[in-house]
């Protein structure tokens, strides 16, 4: 009885239905096909000719599955508007990881080192752990949103060109994004934390942005590709 929600599963999630609601029906197949199968029983037949006559009952996997790809109410956000969720969502999350980055290097500089002309110093003690919250953010961001549209493409066994933008836009941005601290003069207290969008200076041959932006991009796929390989190897489903 497992195969026919296995495949009936796949064809739900590949036609856009949210994974919430495929779960949820096929929980309530399966309690409906386990009333099924114990009527048949009572009725006097065997335990395999029960279930043969059960699922014959409850319907093929084509017409379960229409029931619910019909109901456009349930398809998943990724279905409905691709391009908010694997691009506007994922470079507003991003922004607002910057903004948080930015925000944790303004404020340590100001706490830790107030009178340094840059913060961008050896450290140590608290501000190591302080900073390293920011640091984290800005160079880990990427990745981490990136492994989020991974998640969700493979879950819903999505089409990847939507993903791909996403992950595309996020390696590009991760790899040109620098940070650059400076006070205007040497009275002013309080300096200044900037952002800039550059590929960098050349390294053999290749901007230096672009390649963090190559290493990043890799990495958000790798997680997306090696699921791919397990599920379609040993029959892995989600």
């Amino acid at each position: 009885m497992a195969r026919p929600f296995h495949e009936l599963r796949e064809r739900l999630l590949r036609a856009g239905v949210a994974p919430r609601y495929v779960k949820r029906y096929l929980s309530e197949l399966a309690d409906h096909l386990a009333d099924l199968n114990a009527e048949e029983e009572r009725a006097g037949l065997t335990p395999g000719d029960a279930k043969s006559a059960a699922l014959l009952r409850l319907g093929e996997t084509e017409d379960l599955a229409r029931a619910m790809i019909d109901q456009r109410q349930l398809q998943s956000w990724s279905v409905r508007v691709p391009w908010a969720t694997f691009c506007l969502a994922p470079l507003s999350l991003l922004a607002a990881a910057y903004f948080i980055a930015c925000l944790i290097l303004w404020s340590g500089w100001l706490i830790f080192l107030p009178g340094l002309d840059s913060p961008f110093v050896p450290i140590n003690g608290l501000a190591i752990l302080y900073f390293g919250v920011g640091w984290s953010l800005f160079t880990a961001g990427p990745t981490l949103i990136g492994w989020t549209i991974a998640l969700i493409a493979a879950r819903q066994r999505l089409n990847l060109v939507w993903p791909t933008i996403g992950w595309t836009l996020l390696a590009l941005i991760g790899g040109a994004a620098k940070v650059h601290a400076h006070r205007p003069n040497l009275h002013d207290k309080v300096g200044h934390i900037t952002m800039s969008f550059t590929l960098g200076p050349l390294l053999q041959g290749i901007p230096d942005g672009l390649s963090q932006a190559l290493l990043i991009f890799l990495l958000t796929v790798l997680p997306y590709l090696l699921f791919s390989i397990l599920r379609r190897g040993r029959g892995i489903s989600t």
